[in-house]
């Protein structure tokens, strides 16, 4: 990925963190201060993130020298060293916060899906991720989905046609629904039906939807509404995935798992920064 596209971000952030200035820094550390120091793991997980932290330093002080030790998509262990870090002292301090947190939440989300993935490993069912992502921050996230072996669902709603609860009610039913959009989308884009009974996943089926997400079933609807379908549309599962087992739901034979967790509520991955 071009970690460049993402300056006017890291700037916004900076400027965020830092205001009229890092008084701290500022005021104890000598300009001419120098300062060498390691990033380490704090947690068993899956990097992300190391080159948008680089990044970071490069847009505080260029002369900031950051030597990665592991790369993106690289498990470690509690202890390792992820990358050292070398230069201005007031450098590398101001840009610490932001260039942590970036590092810390991607690595987090990357670990997720890591786990996830796992979960349903030999099975034909994928985890994907959702919408539900920290705003300006998507295209990070769900880089970091994919970094941890998990996969991409629509980025935007531009991207496809998935027709929720809110729409189904505000057309007027399935079939105005669906209608309504194979009408209108470029035959290009799937349409894809979000489903909480056996009756929507039929009436989802006389309508030709390409996708049917199950929502909120258990496992025992899920395995007889995949045994309606038949192979006639793809099948999603959704609905608070985060709290599931993961395998139990993929075992109902589900094409795709969707888990909102990944992103809007994951725990970041414990890293710190230690000058030496």
């Amino acid at each position: 990925m071009d970690f460049l596209q993402f300056d006017d971000f890291i700037r916004a952030a900076l400027r965020e963190d830092i205001g009229t200035g890092d008084i701290t820094t500022e005021s104890c550390v000598p300009e001419s201060a120098r300062s060498v120091g390691v990033f380490v793991a704090k947690a068993d997980g899956v990097i992300c993130g190391i080159d948008i932290a680089e990044r970071v330093f490069a847009l505080v002080d260029g002369q900031i020298k950051l030597v990665k030790r592991v790369s993106d998509g690289e498990n470690v262990k509690k202890g390792d060293v992820i990358a050292e870090i070398s230069g201005s002292s007031r450098g590398i301090l101001t840009g610490e916060r932001v260039a942590l947190n970036l590092l810390q939440h991607l690595s987090g989300v990357a670990t997720a899906a890591y786990h996830a993935s796992q979960a349903v490993a030999g099975t034909r069912a994928k985890i994907v991720d959702t919408r539900k992502t920290t705003p300006g921050m998507r295209v990070l996230e769900k880089y970091a989905v994919r970094v941890g072996g998990a996969s991409n669902h629509r980025f935007g709603l531009s991207d496809g046609v998935l027709i929720k609860d809110n729409h189904i009610k505000a057309a007027g039913g399935i079939t105005q629904a669906v209608t309504a959009a194979r009408n209108a989308a470029p035959h290009t884009l799937k349409i894809e039906v979000e489903c909480e009974t056996r009756d929507m996943v039929r009436e989802a089926l006389e309508c030709r939807a390409e996708i049917i997400m199950l929502d909120n079933m258990t496992n025992a609807e899920m395995r007889e509404c995949v045994a309606l379908i038949a192979g006639r549309a793809l099948v999603e599962a959704s609905g608070n995935m985060g709290e599931r087992d993961l395998r139990a739901v993929a075992d109902t034979g589900v094409d795709f798992i969707s888990i909102g967790a990944l992103t809007h509520s994951v725990a970041a991955l414990d890293i710190s920064l230690k000058l030496e």
